[in-house]
């Protein structure tokens, strides 16, 4: 037998040392996704020689496997998800043949990686994935031939410049670039020129400063670009709009400063991401972004921007349609297909991650801002939204009367703003909504009686004039009732006290005329 396919098949118990000892010519195992526990002792040296083999979420650990040392053919190994606890031997990088494919990610595997990777006398490293490990120290050079380096969460720290910018052989082959959620600090070099390949360079949660260098203009395929959650600032540089197929750009929680540019909306027309959150932003939101007919995530939520929301966000095309794809947001690139898109969302006040759903999602935050103005009545035509956020803003007016429109929206949040006027009785059809706060406005009058609007805790309209369900019946008629009665009770207690007085002053006047009436007669005939 040569080929042993028993991928995903949830198969449990133990396989020994005894399982494989007639598989001589085994050259491809296949068996990922079940929680297999392979036993065998470090001394094991195994049959075969297999070219293939994928044992994700087996138990292969705590330590590494050292039976792996006597195979020399391996193209493709996979042991993601298999309890390691270990370092890396440094026999495992000097084997004649590495790996063209490679995979050791969601272990507990620490320790420094070699300072070159990527190379061997007789193959090339290609895809490398050590993900979600312990790994420390500095970042590695690679191999020209890399094509996919995953080394995100883990607990890499220095500058990434030595990687980057290290001295080129022939021209690199990478094309994505993952190192997101280590300790990476230092200035995001200006050598990108080196990289013309690249499709998703994401170095999100790190402690990168400065600015972004103006040579990352020159990766025209760049499709992903996540820079969330640094200490980067400055502005956008414009040689970004160079990178026209830029389809998500995420560049959160910085200090970027400045206007947003207006060549977004222009030059990366198919863009379906733009996250700029929780920065310093300034001046008007551009019409231009009223073009991206692709755009179903925009986030401008946390900077200082002023001015009106544009009344042409009626036109985002993309938030006006059901999106029901199955399909994942995704970029193809070299050997292996695709990269998933990942995006952090604060979604109900809650930061979520979507990444395999991520294509269903269609949200709009614009929340604290300075934005004034009403409410455009054109955003009631993007009937594909499903989250909401423009609170802690000066919006003024009333909320658009046929709000009810966007039936798929699960979470809209109005919270703190000047909002005045009844809540719209269309509202009650929203029968996906999940969240509501409509809190600290101006609004007036009845809830709408619907099961949604109902249902919801009634700080969700705190701040307001309004009544009936869920809030108390408690009305103004109510206290001034209440406080007639108060008062009376208080008047008819004082005229009790009056009352006694006059009892007690009538008492004693009575006893002194009965004394002289008896009292008097006597002396005088006396």
């Amino acid at each position: 037998m040569e080929k042993l396919w028993l991928s995903h098949n949830m198969l449990e118990g133990v396989v020994s040392e005894v399982h494989f000892a007639n598989l001589t010519r085994l050259r491809l195992f296949q068996a990922s996704g079940n929680p297999l526990v392979l036993e065998a002792s470090p001394e094991w040296v195994p049959p075969f020689q297999l070219g293939v083999m994928a044992l994700s979420s087996w138990h292969l650990g705590p330590k590494f496997p050292s039976w792996l040392r006597s195979q020399r053919d391996f193209v493709y190994l996979d042991i993601s998800v298999t309890g390691i606890i270990d370092t890396i031997p440094n026999w495992f990088w000097n084997l004649s043949t590495i790996y063209f494919s490679l995979n050791l990610s969601h272990n507990q595997i620490y320790g420094e990686l070699p300072h070159r990777i990527g190379t061997s006398p007789v193959a090339d490293l290609v895809y490398v994935d050590l993900s979600f490990n312990h790994f420390d120290g500095p970042l590695p050079c690679l191999s020209s031939k890399v094509n996919t380096l995953d080394l995100s969460n883990n607990l890499f720290s220095g500058p990434i410049s030595n990687l980057l910018c290290s001295k080129m052989e022939e021209p690199y082959r990478l094309e994505i670039l993952h190192l997101a959620d280590n300790h990476l600090s230092g200035e995001i070099p200006d050598c990108w020129m080196n990289w013309p390949n690249l499709v998703s360079v994401d170095l999100e949660n790190n402690s990168l400063s400065g600015v972004i260098p103006s040579s990352m203009g020159s990766l025209n395929l760049l499709q992903s670009l996540h820079l969330r959650k640094n200490n980067l600032s400055g502005v956008l540089p414009s040689s970004l709009q160079n990178c026209t197929r830029l389809l998500a750009i995420d560049l959160g929680e910085n200090h970027f400063v400045g206007n947003i540019p207006g060549w977004i909306g222009e030059k990366l027309s198919d863009s379906i991401i733009i996250s700029l959150g929780s920065n310093r932003f300034q001046g008007q939101i551009p019409d231009n972004l009223c073009s991206l007919s692709y755009l179903t995530i925009l986030d401008l939520a946390h900077n200082n921007l002023s001015g009106t929301i544009p009344k042409c966000f009626m036109n985002l095309s993309a938030m006006a349609a059901n999106q029901n794809s199955s399909n994942p947001i995704s970029y193809a690139f070299g050997h292996f297909g695709t990269s998933l898109e990942t995006l952090l969302l604060m979604i109900r006040g809650i930061l979520l991650e979507y990444s395999s759903t991520l294509q269903l999602v269609t949200s709009m935050d614009l929340s604290d801002n300075n934005l004034a103005g009403e409410i455009p009545a054109g955003m009631t035509d993007l009937l594909g939204l499903r989250f909401l956020n423009l609170s802690n803003n000066h919006l003024t007016g009333r909320i658009p009367k046929n709000i009810g429109n966007l039936r798929l929206l699960e979470s809209i949040d109005l919270s703190r703003n000047q909002l005045r006027g009844e809540i719209p009785p269309s509202m009650s059809a929203l029968t996906f909504l999940g969240y509501l706060n409509s809190s600290e406005n101006n609004l007036t009058g009845k809830i709408p009686s619907s099961t949604q609007l109902q249902s919801f805790d009634i700080s969700s309209y705190d701040g307001n004039h309004l009544c009936g369900p869920p809030l108390l019946e408690i009305y103004s008629t109510d206290a001034t009732t209440s406080g007639d009665h108060n008062n009376n009770e208080n008047n008819e207690g004082d005229g009790l006290e009056v009352d006694w007085l006059w009892f007690y002053a009538s008492m004693a006047f009575g006893f002194v005329v009965g004394f002289w009436v008896v009292m008097g007669p006597l002396l005088f005939n006396k």
